[in-house]
């Protein structure tokens, strides 16, 4: 570079509108909003296309919804609470804690809600994101964080005549609550998670209830109960509060990550030590053989998230609960036709399919481009997912996403957003400690981290026979599991303490007119 070019500063680049652009204004965005002023970075937005924050917890509101892990663990470590109603908090309780802490943390004129962005796009002349909104306006920032979680997009079932039904057709993920289903024959389609907390909860309505399942999912009780005064008063030492959370979290870090992270041997003993006892209890909640049978999954337990339910099963008890096995053919004008030829006439038709997770485009929900114009979702569709810890991708300079590829460990999604929050955080401190204007994770670093999660997947019981059947979304469309196969205490401990020079530190630097014809060179520091 010649001396003249050396002289030229960033004041010479176009300045952007704020040094930190989180997207999405759920526990992710509120967690990473947090994690930025702790690092002493202030000047940051928080968008969001709905008009609440909440993510997940403001968009999901039907019938029964509620957290499935206890809320105890459900929950900031640094904000922890025990005014819960009860121990698997209801959804509009999630909602109120993601109010709480807005307000707590000083976050109010930080967000900018019903603000969809439609476009984001790497300026590398200037070093800044440009953001494009539905309302035609760009907002530009230094740094972009990809706070959207995976339960952004609902997924329709692929199935002919789907839109041409001439009743009433909702997905569980976008829940009408104008429409009245007393009186009314009600088909749902799904049996997973949402499901089972649906369909006992409406069942009472409903003259007649019909539930299409493809795949029987694996239900154990539900040990959840009302969190009275004295519980109240318990859950409020914090002491108490904190060992039970302790105790809850080694449980699920055994039944939950341990189906990743552990040996194969261990794996398996702990699954088949498992299967027995709650095959046993599921058969107890059904009353007709034939039905009991329909209901048990032939795939192995922990080959999808397994669900809790004190209701689910007995609802098939009813005479006025159908469980329809047979594959649909399609749906009608008045229904729902299956494969032997039965048209299940119903008024209202509930989709409860889930999301598209693992989808082209549909994490993040709008075009993303790097450098170069490198589209990310066009990256991952031909080079597999895959990202530094969750966290960065080589060739998204200052972008940075909290429920990236091979960053979230099963178990609870707080516990993710406090880790690779911390480490956004932290590396976009020691950027500005550096004085520099760019940060991009090495290519090598992030291949080495891509190794390992694929080496130590190698002998997941995923990839057998035993999970053959269970339409899991544990893998993607290529086969791979994208989840982090580690601990949760390796995902604390590594998105903290990362050696800093796994990013490339840089700042872009003029060229001024008269010394040469291009722009936008960048020099390390």
């Amino acid at each position: 570079m010649s001396p003249a070019a050396r002289h030229a500063t960033t004041a010479e680049l176009e300045q952007p509108d704020h040094e930190v652009a989180v997207i999405g204004a759920g526990f992710g965005g509120i967690g990473t909003g947090i994690s930025l002023q702790r690092k002493g970075i202030h000047d940051f937005i928080i968008l969001d296309k709905w008009d609440q924050v909440g993510g997940t917890w403001h968009a999901n509101t039907y019938p029964g919804v509620a957290v499935d892990i206890p809320s105890v663990v459900y929950s900031f470590s640094y904000e922890q609470r025990g005014d819960w109603s009860r121990l698997f908090a209801p959804g509009i309780e999630l909602q109120q804690y993601a109010e709480s802490m807005v307000h707590k943390y000083g976050l109010r004129d930080k967000l900018r809600l019903g603000t969809s962005i439609t476009r984001a796009e790497f300026d590398e002349r200037n070093s800044l994101w440009r953001l494009a909104t539905d309302g035609g306006k760009e907002i530009t920032a230094r740094y972009c964080v990809m706070a959207v979680g995976g339960l952004e997009r609902p997924k329709m079932p692929d199935i002919p005549g789907v839109h041409d039904f001439g009743g009433t057709l909702m997905h569980t993920a976008l829940w009408d609550h104008d429409v009245a289903l007393a009186g009314k024959r009600v088909a749902v389609i799904g049996t997973g998670a949402t499901s089972l907390q649906l369909v006992p909860a409406i069942v009472d309505e409903t003259s007649h209830l019909t539930v299409f399942q493809r795949t029987p999912i694996w239900v154990g009780p539900k040990f959840d109960l009302e969190i009275g005064p004295l519980g109240r008063i318990i859950l409020g030492n914090s002491r108490i509060r904190s060992a039970i959370r302790a105790i809850a979290t080694v449980g699920i870090e055994m039944a939950m990550s341990g189906q990743v992270a552990g040996p194969a041997w261990l794996i398996n003993a702990v699954r088949r030590a498992g299967e027995a006892p709650m095959r046993r209890w599921m058969r107890s909640q059904v009353d007709d053989p034939v039905i009991r049978e329909k209901l048990i999954p032939r795939y192995g337990l922990g080959c999808k998230r397994p669900s809790m339910s004190n209701e689910y099963l007995k609802t098939f008890n009813r005479d006025d609960v159908s469980l329809i096995t047979e594959s649909i053919e399609c749906v009608t004008p008045d229904g729902v036709r299956t494969v032997d030829g039965v048209e299940h006439v119903v008024d209202v038709l509930i989709c409860a399919t889930g999301f598209r997770l693992w989808d082209k485009g549909s994490v993040p929900p709008f075009p993303v481009h790097g450098r170069g114009g490198q589209d990310l979702g066009e990256f991952w569709d031909r080079h597999r997912f895959q990202s530094y810890q969750g966290v960065s991708v080589p060739g998204y300079p200052n972008m940075f996403s909290i429920t990236g590829p091979y960053g979230f460990v099963l178990g609870s999604y707080l516990w993710m957003i406090e880790a690779t929050s911390a480490h956004l955080a932290r590396a976009i401190a020691e950027t500005k400690r550096r004085g520099a204007t760019v940060c991009e994770i090495r290519q090598e670093a992030h291949d080495e981290y891509f190794r390992k999660c694929l080496k130590r997947q190698e002998k997941n019981f995923l990839f057998t026979d035993v999970c053959a059947g269970s339409n899991t979304y544990y893998l993607d469309q290529n086969g791979d599991s994208p989840f982090r196969p580690t601990t949760h205490g390796e995902m604390y401990w590594q998105n903290r303490h990362y050696n800093l020079d796994v990013y490339r530190y840089s700042t872009a630097s003029v060229v001024p007119e008269t010394v040469a014809s291009t722009a936008g060179e960048s020099v390390s520091v």
